[in-house]
């Protein structure tokens, strides 16, 4: 099992900065991949940026250039810098890691942090 806890959300201007952290304990040493998803009222949940064991990283077209996805793999956190935030960047961002079943995927999930960009 691992378990997931967010941090660093909250309100921030349009054009502003905010730095979202997760830190994992649990059965870490299973993990081979970890994420941000972001989920807005009435939307599916979505892609935001993916790290990699080895450091590999993928970033949702929109956040190119603007969010930075990163690991301290001495404290088990994960981190996303988000810059220059937009109005449509407000959800619920949720942290993901992934493990491997002998068939298939083990997907956990922390319980989420908001994030509003509002002037």
């Amino acid at each position: 099992q691992v378990q997931l806890v967010e941090s660093g959300g909250g309100l921030v201007q349009p054009g502003g900065s905010l730095r979202l952290s997760c830190a994992a304990s649990g059965s870490i040493f299973s993990i081979y991949a970890m994420g941000w998803y972001r989920q807005a009222p009435g939307k599916q949940r979505e892609l935001v940026a993916v790290i990699t064991s080895g450091g590999s990283t993928k970033y949702a077209d929109s956040v190119k250039g603007r969010f930075t996805i990163s690991r301290d793999n001495a404290k088990n956190t994960m981190y996303l810098h988000m810059n220059s935030l937009k109005t449509e960047n407000k959800a619920v961002y949720l942290c993901n890691a992934k493990s491997p079943l002998t068939v298939g995927v083990m997907d956990y999930w922390g319980q989420g942090t908001q994030v509003t960009v509002s002037s």
